[in-house]
């Protein structure tokens, strides 16, 4: 019997939104007359991937949520320039100010979250508060450095022999090619190989440092305290860059889907502490 690619949670309305002079954008969208969410999704992930566990508590939390695929990513546009964060920002902006929606609050995690800091520089008339998770202000260091400069030779596989290059991470992260990852892997199939070698690149190439502190948007951080991927003395300094209020999920960088139970009520408190900052909680009862 053929492996079932269903998602594992209900999904949001599908919309394709057109920017005239920009492209066209794949959104999830929720409708509704709630406090509007916009959603950035990570490296190799799309708003499915990255949130899909999300949308409903976000729904029944009383907000209207919007989620995009970047570009490269998932449905996102395949543009003919090369891939830069600093252009996945001003999609987001422009699909709000598209839309009316603008001011939003704006949650992006791990590229996502850089992003996210995009927005909050560069567009900040479309930000009434951004959430950043699972992030840094940079991945300078040599560790990780040495990382961004496979990324050439990792679009170079996923273009050959993508079935068998996708497979092989799943191993290499721990997880099984059976059924339940089915969909995942469908999903990962829509990615465009170049863009994220690019993407990575582009990972490796951002600093927020000199300029964070200087963004005006008030700022929450979500801090992922099991991550393995993104160290937690990163996000801590992430936080203090930008005078954030610091909530804690103790999950692993993977894990935002799969133990969702622990990193949306962070989330939530979060995104209401941004709405209202005087009863804002600093800190985590379930801190780890």
């Amino acid at each position: 019997m053929p492996w079932s690619v269903e998602p594992p949670f209900d999904m949001p309305h599908a919309r394709t939104v057109r920017v005239a002079g920009r492209g066209e954008f794949f959104i999830r969208d929720t409708a509704g007359s709630g406090p509007v969410v916009m959603l950035l999704h990570g490296w190799m992930a799309s708003a499915d991937l990255n949130w899909c566990a999300a949308y409903g508590d976000l729904v029944r939390a009383g907000y209207r949520v919007l989620a995009i695929d970047h570009r490269g990513h998932g449905r996102g546009m395949r543009p003919l320039e090369r891939f830069r964060l600093a252009d996945c920002a001003a999609d987001a902006a422009a699909v709000l100010r598209h839309l009316s929606l603008a001011p939003a609050l704006v949650a992006g995690y791990s590229m996502g979250g850089a992003i996210a800091q995009l927005v909050g520089r560069d567009h900040p008339d479309v930000a009434s508060g951004l959430v950043l998770s699972g992030t840094a202000q940079h991945w300078q260091d040599p560790e990780t450095r040495r990382v961004w400069r496979a990324m050439g030779a990792m679009g170079m596989f996923l273009s050959l022999a993508p079935r068998a290059s996708w497979r092989i991470g799943f191993k290499r992260v721990g997880l099984p090619d059976i059924q339940r990852t089915a969909w995942v892997q469908s999903e990962m199939m829509r990615h465009s190989a170049s863009d994220l070698a690019e993407a990575g690149r582009e990972l490796g190439r951002f600093d927020s440092r000199p300029w964070l502190g200087a963004v005006q948007v008030p700022t929450a951080v979500v801090i992922t305290t099991r991550d393995e991927a993104v160290p937690v003395y990163k996000q801590r300094e992430l936080a203090a860059a930008c005078s954030a209020q610091v909530f804690e999920a103790p999950i692993r960088h993977l894990e935002i889907v799969t133990r969702y139970e622990l990193y949306n009520p962070q989330l939530l408190a979060a995104l209401e502490a941004l709405r209202e900052p005087r009863a804002a909680a600093t800190a985590s009862p379930q801190a780890a």
